[in-house]
Protein backbone atom coordinates (compact mmCIF):
# COMPACT_ATOMS: atom_id res chain seq x y z
CA UNK A 1 0.00 0.00 0.00
CA UNK A 2 1.83 3.41 -1.10
CA UNK A 3 1.80 6.34 0.99
CA UNK A 4 -0.98 7.97 -0.44
CA UNK A 5 -3.35 5.28 -0.33
CA UNK A 6 -2.29 5.10 3.44
CA UNK A 7 -2.97 9.09 3.75
CA UNK A 8 -6.73 8.75 2.06
CA UNK A 9 -7.34 5.54 4.25
CA UNK A 10 -6.70 7.74 7.17
CA UNK A 11 -8.40 10.92 6.27
CA UNK A 12 -11.21 9.07 5.22
CA UNK A 13 -11.63 7.57 9.05
CA UNK A 14 -11.02 10.73 10.70
CA UNK A 15 -13.45 12.00 8.47
CA UNK A 16 -16.29 9.80 9.46
CA UNK A 17 -15.05 10.04 13.28
CA UNK A 18 -15.48 13.47 12.98
CA UNK A 19 -18.87 12.93 11.53
CA UNK A 20 -19.66 10.25 14.19
CA UNK A 21 -18.56 12.35 16.77
CA UNK A 22 -20.87 15.14 15.66
CA UNK A 23 -24.06 13.84 15.24
CA UNK A 24 -23.61 11.62 19.01
CA UNK A 25 -22.88 14.88 20.33
CA UNK A 26 -26.02 16.61 18.75
CA UNK A 27 -28.40 13.67 19.51
CA UNK A 28 -26.91 13.04 22.92
CA UNK A 29 -25.62 16.12 24.78
CA UNK A 30 -27.08 19.29 22.77
CA UNK A 31 -30.93 18.01 22.68
CA UNK A 32 -30.48 16.73 26.01
CA UNK A 33 -28.83 19.77 27.72
CA UNK A 34 -31.60 22.10 25.66
CA UNK A 35 -34.64 20.14 28.11
CA UNK A 36 -33.10 21.02 31.20
CA UNK A 37 -33.43 24.63 30.31
CA UNK A 38 -36.53 26.24 31.65
CA UNK A 39 -38.21 27.53 28.32
CA UNK A 40 -41.01 26.55 26.45
CA UNK A 41 -40.84 23.91 24.15
CA UNK A 42 -41.38 26.10 21.40
CA UNK A 43 -38.36 27.92 22.48
CA UNK A 44 -36.49 25.06 23.16
CA UNK A 45 -37.27 24.06 18.97
CA UNK A 46 -36.30 27.77 18.21
CA UNK A 47 -32.89 27.52 19.61
CA UNK A 48 -32.34 23.88 18.39
CA UNK A 49 -33.56 25.13 15.19
CA UNK A 50 -30.94 27.37 15.34
CA UNK A 51 -28.33 25.03 16.72
CA UNK A 52 -29.21 22.64 13.78
CA UNK A 53 -28.55 25.16 10.60
CA UNK A 54 -25.47 26.21 12.23
CA UNK A 55 -24.46 22.46 12.89
CA UNK A 56 -25.46 22.01 8.86
CA UNK A 57 -22.78 23.92 7.39
CA UNK A 58 -19.81 21.96 9.43
CA UNK A 59 -21.75 18.72 9.38
CA UNK A 60 -22.33 19.20 5.48
CA UNK A 61 -19.11 19.83 4.62
CA UNK A 62 -17.23 16.98 6.59
CA UNK A 63 -20.36 14.67 5.04
CA UNK A 64 -19.09 15.86 1.55
CA UNK A 65 -15.87 15.02 2.46
CA UNK A 66 -16.29 11.94 4.25
CA UNK A 67 -18.23 11.09 0.36
CA UNK A 68 -15.19 12.43 -1.56
CA UNK A 69 -12.68 10.07 0.29
CA UNK A 70 -14.57 7.10 1.20
CA UNK A 71 -14.88 7.35 -3.14
CA UNK A 72 -11.11 8.17 -3.19
CA UNK A 73 -10.23 5.26 -0.77
CA UNK A 74 -12.08 3.00 -3.17
CA UNK A 75 -9.48 3.72 -6.18
CA UNK A 76 -6.58 4.08 -4.57
CA UNK A 77 -6.93 1.11 -2.28
CA UNK A 78 -8.99 -0.96 -4.31
CA UNK A 79 -12.94 -0.91 -4.29
CA UNK A 80 -13.96 -4.16 -1.88
CA UNK A 81 -17.07 -5.28 -0.55
CA UNK A 82 -17.41 -3.39 2.60
CA UNK A 83 -16.58 -0.13 0.47
CA UNK A 84 -19.72 -0.92 -1.21
CA UNK A 85 -21.85 -1.43 1.36
CA UNK A 86 -20.22 1.88 3.15
CA UNK A 87 -21.48 3.80 0.09
CA UNK A 88 -24.85 2.36 0.29
CA UNK A 89 -24.87 3.32 4.08
CA UNK A 90 -23.67 6.80 2.85
CA UNK A 91 -26.34 7.35 0.64
CA UNK A 92 -28.96 6.65 3.24
CA UNK A 93 -27.08 9.02 5.59
CA UNK A 94 -27.35 11.96 3.12
CA UNK A 95 -30.93 11.11 2.16
CA UNK A 96 -31.64 11.27 6.75
CA UNK A 97 -29.53 14.17 7.09
CA UNK A 98 -31.40 16.05 4.12
CA UNK A 99 -35.07 14.78 5.21
CA UNK A 100 -33.94 16.15 8.71
CA UNK A 101 -32.89 19.29 7.54
CA UNK A 102 -35.43 19.97 5.41
CA UNK A 103 -38.63 19.00 6.69
CA UNK A 104 -38.06 18.17 10.51
CA UNK A 105 -36.07 21.09 10.88
CA UNK A 106 -38.21 23.74 8.88
CA UNK A 107 -41.40 22.17 9.74
CA UNK A 108 -40.73 22.02 13.61
CA UNK A 109 -39.46 25.79 13.92
CA UNK A 110 -42.80 26.56 11.71
CA UNK A 111 -45.06 24.67 13.96
CA UNK A 112 -42.95 26.28 17.37
CA UNK A 113 -43.84 29.90 16.09
CA UNK A 114 -47.61 28.69 15.20
CA UNK A 115 -47.62 27.58 18.93
CA UNK A 116 -46.08 30.70 20.52
CA UNK A 117 -48.29 33.12 18.08
CA UNK A 118 -51.81 31.01 18.53
CA UNK A 119 -54.66 33.52 18.73
CA UNK A 120 -55.99 30.90 21.24
CA UNK A 121 -54.67 28.49 24.10
CA UNK A 122 -57.11 25.45 22.33
CA UNK A 123 -54.85 26.14 19.03
CA UNK A 124 -51.22 26.70 20.56
CA UNK A 125 -52.28 22.68 22.22
CA UNK A 126 -53.18 21.92 18.75
CA UNK A 127 -50.08 23.27 17.32
CA UNK A 128 -48.10 22.15 20.58
CA UNK A 129 -49.41 18.08 19.46
CA UNK A 130 -48.51 18.46 16.09
CA UNK A 131 -45.09 19.19 17.31
CA UNK A 132 -44.95 16.89 19.73
CA UNK A 133 -45.90 14.18 17.30
CA UNK A 134 -43.53 15.39 14.75
CA UNK A 135 -40.58 15.64 17.17
CA UNK A 136 -41.18 11.79 18.51
CA UNK A 137 -40.90 10.66 14.72
CA UNK A 138 -37.50 13.37 14.77
CA UNK A 139 -36.09 11.81 17.49
CA UNK A 140 -36.41 8.31 15.44
CA UNK A 141 -35.03 9.62 12.00
CA UNK A 142 -31.88 11.04 14.53
CA UNK A 143 -31.50 7.56 16.35
CA UNK A 144 -31.35 5.97 12.63
CA UNK A 145 -28.87 8.62 12.00
CA UNK A 146 -26.41 7.29 14.48
CA UNK A 147 -27.15 3.57 13.90
CA UNK A 148 -25.87 4.54 10.05
CA UNK A 149 -23.47 6.61 11.35
CA UNK A 150 -21.81 3.91 13.61
CA UNK A 151 -22.19 1.82 10.90
CA UNK A 152 -19.92 4.44 8.43
CA UNK A 153 -17.77 4.57 10.84
CA UNK A 154 -17.26 0.81 11.41
CA UNK A 155 -17.08 0.11 8.18
CA UNK A 156 -14.65 2.87 7.21
CA UNK A 157 -11.91 1.44 9.64
CA UNK A 158 -12.58 -1.69 8.25
CA UNK A 159 -11.35 0.03 5.19
CA UNK A 160 -8.35 0.98 6.90
CA UNK A 161 -7.57 -2.48 8.21
CA UNK A 162 -8.14 -4.12 4.42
Amino acid sequence: MGALSQVVHVVHVVLAGVWLGGVVFTTAVVSPALKTIKWSEAERVRVRSAIGRQYARVGSANLALLLLFAVLDGFFGGFEPGLYAEYVLLLLLCSLVAAHGAYFGCRLARLAGAEREAGSEEAAKSFAERRRSLQRLSLRVSQLNVLVSVGVMILAVGALAG
